[in-house]
């Protein structure tokens, strides 16, 4: 069991619920970091007293620097400062929990540092799958999913010949607008797209959620996470969010873990594995829930999922542009700049203007999303 760790986006949803995963089961933080929240990330210190806290606001980050500076706790700012927390010594598990390709540089420096990861930031993995991968490798690192449906499937495969699988199934809430068609899309407001059923989470994965870019997302890391060819991963709609992902075998088997939507419980596992300890969290109480339902994905009212397959189909430096293309999107909508049916037209627009790099490296990446983003600004601006 882990017995340090550090976390990056400790003030989202997800590093949030960390904190209090590591106070129920006394882990010690040696790092916090965060993109500007310091009144949180403030508290979190005094709190937790890590070694070191980061913001990627360098200005934010000397604010908080004066405020704690009667402590011993090391203030950091910028990508060097995510990057010195990802690496700070003692921890032996980074949490990788900063939303978007900014949880990137730091994870790779984690990695390469000789942490395990505890990742939350399916970025990482959508963006830079196979570098990320093989420097885990090379490096022996474990990467344990945090995302309840990865996790799901990490626990479906436990004990299990790789193999003998015959496909990957991700579950899907179908978000907020589950069942309405195209049609029915075109004035939905970001109130009504920040309502998620059954999940707490932040903004832009909420938006994500009710875009379906979030389980195509999903796809793509678990291509990378479990080794699987884009054809044995399907996405089937499970309104209840209690089968959190499922395994299908060879000989006809399905394996599915099931759960309460809680992401604390994927969140503990990856910092026990392989042991299960007992907490106070919710459990499944199977006759309140007794109706288990799936359906298809409605590709053509919510066509990011399909972008997101096609990224992978095509590979290289596509995945990183759909990502980034979608984080902007996103921003754009959530500022109420454009419309909800603007996000996956946006995302199209770019990926087809890109012309893709086959075998990228990690400049290459970082290069081709600053690319999509600014390509982001000129589709809008026309």
């Amino acid at each position: 069991m882990v017995e340090r760790i550090s976390v990056l986006g400790s003030t989202g949803s997800i590093g949030v619920q960390t904190l209090d995963v590591a106070k129920n089961l006394n882990i010690k933080v040696e790092g916090l970091a965060a993109n500007k929240n310091i009144e949180l990330l403030e508290k979190q210190a005094w709190e937790f007293k890590p070694r070191i806290v980061a913001v990627m606001d360098e200005n934010m980050a000397e604010v908080l620097r004066s405020r704690l500076k009667d402590t011993s706790i090391e203030v950091a700012g910028g990508v060097e400062g995510l990057k010195k927390v990802a690496s700070v010594e003692g921890a032996q598990t980074v949490v990788s929990a900063i939303v978007g390709i900014a949880g990137l540089v730091p994870t790779m420096e984690a990695i390469k540092n000789g942490k395990n990861i505890a990742l939350a930031n399916k970025e990482t993995l959508v963006t830079a799958g196979s570098i990320v991968m093989a420097e885990a490798q090379k490096r022996k690192v474990e990467i344990f999913p945090v995302d309840s449906e990865h996790s799901a499937i990490f626990q479906c495969l436990m004990g299990n010949n790789k193999e003998d699988v015959s496909k990957i199934i991700l579950t899907a809430s179908g978000g907020p607008f589950r069942g309405r068609k195209r049609d029915e899309l075109k004035n939905v407001t970001v109130k009504e797209a920040l309502k998620h059923p059954n999940w707490s989470m932040g903004s832009k994965i909420t938006i994500d959620s009710a875009t379906m870019m979030n389980k195509g997302l999903e796809v793509i890391e678990a291509r990378w996470l479990f080794d699987v060819s884009l054809d044995r991963i399907e996405v089937l709609i499970h309104p209840q969010s209690i089968v959190h992902s499922m395994v299908e075998f060879r000989d006809g088997a399905i394996m599915a873990q099931l759960g309460s939507p809680d992401m604390r419980l994927p969140i503990q596992l990856a910092l026990t594995y392989p042991k299960r300890l007992m907490n106070g969290f919710s459990k499944l109480d199977l006759i309140k829930n007794n109706t288990l339902t799936f359906e298809a994905p409605d590709t053509e009212a919510f066509p990011c999922l399909k972008l997101a397959y096609e990224a992978l189909r095509i590979g290289g430096t596509m995945p990183a542009v759909l990502n980034a293309a979608n984080e902007e999107a996103v921003r754009l909508f959530l500022e109420e700049k454009i419309g909800f049916l603007e996000i996956p037209q946006i995302i199209e627009r770019v990926m087809t203007s890109h012309t893709v790099e086959d075998t990228p490296d990690l400049d290459d990446i970082i290069k081709m999303d600053l690319w999509a983003r600014e390509k982001v600004g000129e589709t809008v601006s026309d």
